[in-house]
């Protein structure tokens, strides 16, 4: 039995240890204060609390042993006591400096759910995730695995450091819980490797969780398909983006100031794809875009199957599949 009691003792946490050491220093030199001088510890409580008060050095002087036995026992209660104590706060400062490094630098698990996953660490995922924050308070993770650290110090952003295709990496992500992922690709490789990453991420995240909504950025055209059936719910081609500011940059100087004017007017809205109902049926572009006005929204084109117009012409008639490509504030 007490190699059990021993066995079980030696497995608890060594603060929790150490605490249960000294607690017990505690009781037993509150108890035998007690017994050696009733007279000045009328109680056994009034000798707890006299040990507490001399072990921790605060030295109140409401109890004081008068004896040379009760002297001795308040000296062996400093020497032993004052020691477990010291120990004990010094490994709890440390426990807290050293889970508060992991949490720094990613080694941290993920706990709560409904939140915003975002792999990849670039000026792109930068601007995300500080735009997020500063229009809502919903929790994003960030997972890399080149940073040392969280690079960003907002409450509400929590790092994990590790390589996203790996399933511990995800799992400490709290991948089941997340609603959205957002993969950017790898800046520290090519092309054509950063969107095999990003493809083989995908899969991984898939596999944990096929019912997420997975954003994919992908570089070459080539990759487009892998990424569609691997899973990929939106793909965004950013080098097709670069690529049509550039080329309308040199067919028309000053559009890309125009462009970049643009979007940071757009910056506090939103886009959206808004469903038909059946009054729109049947109304022209130009009829539906006039009255969406009036509710302070701007109708910019039509998605019709899997196909999206923009500013179609005014024979354009909207039908009840359509969705609205709408920006509202």
């Amino acid at each position: 039995m007490s190699r059990l009691l021993y066995s079980t003792f030696i497995r608890l946490p060594l603060m929790i240890r150490i605490l249960a050491m000294a607690l017990l220093l505690i009781l037993t030199f509150g108890f035998i204060a007690h017994i050696i001088e009733p007279q000045t510890f009328p109680t056994i409580f009034d000798g707890i609390w006299w040990a507490i008060i001399t072990t921790s050095t605060v030295g109140y002087g409401d109890f004081v042993p008068q004896s040379m036995v009760g002297k001795v026992t308040g000296i062996i209660l400093i020497l032993l006591g004052a020691g477990f104590l010291s120990t004990y706060f010094v490994t709890l400062a440390a426990a807290t400096v050293t889970r508060q490094n992991a949490y720094l630098e990613g080694k941290v698990a993920f706990k709560k759910d409904h939140h915003l996953i975002v792999i990849g660490w670039n000026e792109r995922s930068r601007e995300i995730i500080e735009s997020l924050c500063r229009k809502t308070t919903e929790d994003v993770v960030l997972i890399d695995y080149s940073l040392e650290r969280n690079p960003l110090t907002n409450a509400h952003v929590h790092f994990i450091q590790g390589r996203p295709n790996q399933d511990a990496t995800l799992l400490k992500a709290n991948i089941a819980g997340a609603k959205k992922v957002i993969i950017t690709a790898d800046q520290n490789m090519d092309e054509l490797q950063a969107d095999m990453n990003t493809i083989l991420t995908l899969l991984t995240i898939k596999g944990l969780n096929p019912s997420i909504f997975c954003i994919v950025e992908v570089l070459t055209s080539e990759q487009l398909l892998n990424a569609q059936r691997a899973g990929a719910d939106e793909i965004i081609q950013s080098n097709i983006l670069t690529s049509f500011a550039m080329m309308n940059s040199i067919a028309s100087e000053g559009l890309v100031s125009s462009l970049v004017d643009l979007m940071n007017q757009l910056n506090g809205s939103r886009f959206s794809l808004s469903p038909i109902t059946k009054e729109m049926v049947g109304k022209s572009f130009t009829e539906m875009n006039f009255l969406l006005l009036q509710e302070e929204i701007l109708l910019v084109g039509i998605k019709r199957g899997e196909n999206t117009v923009v500013n179609p012409p005014k024979s354009f008639r909207i039908q009840i599949d359509d969705q609205l490509l709408i920006i509202s504030k």
